[in-house]
């Protein structure tokens, strides 16, 4: 268990090293820390460091895992949450929420055209359609949780995982490296949002994760603020939770810190507290690098390649529908990148993205998405599944 503890450790200390690493770095600013931190959790899962002597230890080690993330995310969401102007994010909210819906609509079509092309090839193919379905309306973040609705087998799981990860890795990349253009031709129009990108003499990568300082005495007791404002809203949320459903219920727990955060922004003192998205970000790094710690790549060795397929093609199909659907109602390029990215791999990945566009307005419309479809996309793959059985 000593080795469990350093990992442990570990966890807390790679975030921090990643954060210094984007304070000295343009390259760093460029891929971002969410990126960089889910690289660290696959490389030390490729070097063998969370094999285990006996399956006792590692299951234990799973289940610690699985409280750590649960925890790391009620956290960060308010934190990341303080800081945005909603007043300013409420003239673009119409065009955000048609990106929204269409982009969900668009991941059930896909899933659902996936069951029947995959359902012969793909073990637990419902289960898996259900999963993959809340999976790309929320990201990794539902993986967990998903997995234990839905019982899947735990090897099927790490497969889905393993080629997840190898499916949506590029794909960011792609956006990180300047993919976010194309779509801005193909989507070439003007909004709020549109408005607030700056031309990129104008202002650095890193306008939107600004870390210089987080570690300062002068911003310490702000930042403590707000971490003990956020844990307050986690505790009304599972009390809530428990009073209402008896258990605690995600969507009950979500919803109410998001919304108890949104209201919290509107009050200036709690608007300028220092540090706080940075704060929150650190949490999501620590959430990034377990789940990247547990790609298995002898899952993509020894899995099924169908499964590959389907993940390809539900992250290929939904994402041409969602652009078909957001052109007819002249979404912005930037606009659908920071939404898109927000439903298929979580809220986390949007900040990046929108450093890179050098577009930070279009950061709350990002975050938003991905946090409602973190909120409904448990139930949503539950009851896919529960069709499709």
């Amino acid at each position: 268990m000593i080795k469990a503890y350093i990992i442990l450790a570990c966890y807390i200390i790679f975030p921090i090293l990643i954060i210094e690493a984007f304070k000295r770095w343009t390259i760093v600013q460029k891929i971002g820390t969410v990126v960089l931190a889910y690289a660290v959790g696959i490389i030390a899962s490729l070097c063998g460091v969370f094999d285990f002597a006996t399956p006792e230890v590692a299951e234990s080690f799973s289940k610690l895992q699985s409280t750590i993330m649960s925890v790391a995310v009620p956290l960060a969401i308010p934190l990341m949450l303080f800081n945005c102007d909603f007043k300013l994010w409420t003239k673009s909210l119409p065009k955000t929420a048609w990106a929204l819906v269409t982009g969900i609509v668009a991941v059930i079509i896909a899933s659902i055209s996936g069951y029947f092309i995959f359902r012969n090839n793909v073990p637990e193919i419902a289960k898996v359609t259900g999963m993959m379905a809340g999976i790309y309306t929320g990201g990794t973040m539902n993986f967990n949780a998903l997995g234990a609705a839905l019982n899947v087998d735990r090897s099927v799981m790490a497969i889905v995982l393993a080629f997840q990860m190898v499916i949506t890795t590029p794909y960011i990349f792609f956006l990180l490296g300047g993919g976010y253009k194309i779509f801005r031709k193909l989507l070439p129009y003007k909004d709020i949002t549109h408005k607030g990108r700056m031309d990129e003499d104008e202002v650095e990568t890193n306008d939107v994760e600004n870390y210089r300082g987080m570690f300062e005495k002068k911003n310490f007791w702000g930042m403590m603020k707000g971490l003990g404002l956020s844990i307050c809203f986690l505790a009304v949320g599972a009390g809530l939770a428990l009073l209402i459903t008896g258990k605690l219920n995600e969507l009950v727990v979500i919803l109410t810190i998001t919304t108890l955060s949104i209201i919290a922004s509107f009050f200036k003192p709690v608007r300028e507290l220092p540090k706080t998205f940075e704060l929150g970000m650190f949490f999501i790094l620590i959430f990034s690098v377990i789940v990247a710690s547990m790609f298995n790549i002898h899952s993509v060795n020894g899995g099924s390649w169908y499964v590959g397929g389907f993940v390809l093609w539900i992250i290929g199909v939904s994402a041409i529908l969602h652009l078909i659907l957001c052109r007819i109602a002249k979404v912005s390029g930037d606009l659908f990148c920071v939404c898109q990215v927000g439903l298929l791999c979580s809220p986390p990945f949007v900040p990046p993205i929108a450093g890179a566009m050098k577009n930070k307005k279009v950061l709350i419309s990002g975050i938003v998405v991905g946090l409602v479809g973190y909120a409904i996309g448990t139930y949503l793959g539950a009851f896919l599944a529960w069709i499709l059985v």
